[in-house]
């Protein structure tokens, strides 16, 4: 029996998801690997896998890297990125949020996202404070462990988060265990409230402030972040979150995200 539209129209949409997931793959392995290898990795069929990457080689999405038929993120993704940031630089409008934030709290401000299944601090601006609190930008990190991380999950269901957050991510530095169900009703609370603040898990002298920056459709696609000395952070409390949920509402306004009325309304 011939194929229905309907048949040809869902296979070539699962044949998309697919592509998709072998660029998102390589994005976060970042690292050149043969077909094989990224077939058995994402859980796809191994033929249809490489019936992909050639095409995705063909129109330049994808590039031969490394030898013995590895491959690798291609260079015309380069061009459609540098497309993308004629329009609207996502990097540098959040450089220039975390310069602001800098100098109108004097701490040091952070721009936070996922990266697979972990935290990482991706850009930072440090304090005008002659004692300054910095991270290491790039390291990954449990979840868990972060303000941040309450929100860049908010947005996904408990079984999603579950499902992404490794069951060791859930023990704290200090050896405690944080049940699961713990950290998903904060991050709830986080996703309700718009921000996240708490005394950190790595540094017991800071405490953290995260608010989210939203896309269109309203996941929570990065964080701002202030990190404080915890006895000024407690003291300035409210204006730290202020200016976190400010910059956060314009950067999320430029990506088509509605402002929040919760945020508007303190």
């Amino acid at each position: 029996m011939p194929d229905t539209v309907e048949d040809m129209t869902s296979r070539r949409a699962r044949g998309l998801d697919r592509a998709f997931d072998i660029l998102e793959f390589l994005r976060v392995r970042r690292q050149p690997m043969r077909p094989n290898e990224i077939a058995s990795e994402i859980g796809a069929p191994r033929s249809s896998v490489y019936e992909l990457v050639n095409l995705l080689l063909r129109h330049g999405m994808l590039d031969y890297q490394g030898g013995d038929g590895r491959v690798f993120l291609g260079r015309r993704l380069y061009f459609l990125g540098a497309a993308y940031a004629e329009q609207f630089d996502f990097m540098r409008e959040c450089d220039r949020a975390l310069a602001h934030l800098a100098e109108e709290t004097r701490e040091t401000a952070q721009m936070c996202l996922l990266e697979g299944n972990k935290y990482t601090v991706a850009m930072m601006r440090e304090s005008a404070r002659p004692f300054r609190i910095s991270s290491s930008i790039g390291e990954l990190v449990p979840i868990p462990w972060t303000a941040s991380g309450r929100l860049l999950v908010s947005h996904l269901s408990d079984q999603e988060i579950v499902d992404l957050i490794p069951a060791d991510d859930f023990v704290m530095p200090d050896g405690r265990r944080l049940d699961p169900a713990a950290f998903i009703a904060e991050a709830r609370q986080a996703g309700r409230d718009g921000y996240f603040t708490f005394n950190s898990q790595v540094d017991t002298y800071t405490h953290c402030f995260a608010a989210p920056i939203h896309q269109a459709d309203g996941a929570c696609i990065a964080t701002l972040c202030l990190v404080a000395p915890k006895e000024d952070g407690l003291r300035n409390r409210d204006a730290y979150i202020d200016a976190l949920v400010r910059a956060c509402r314009e950067i999320s306004e430029r990506l088509g995200a509605y402002p929040d009325r919760r945020q508007d309304a303190r």
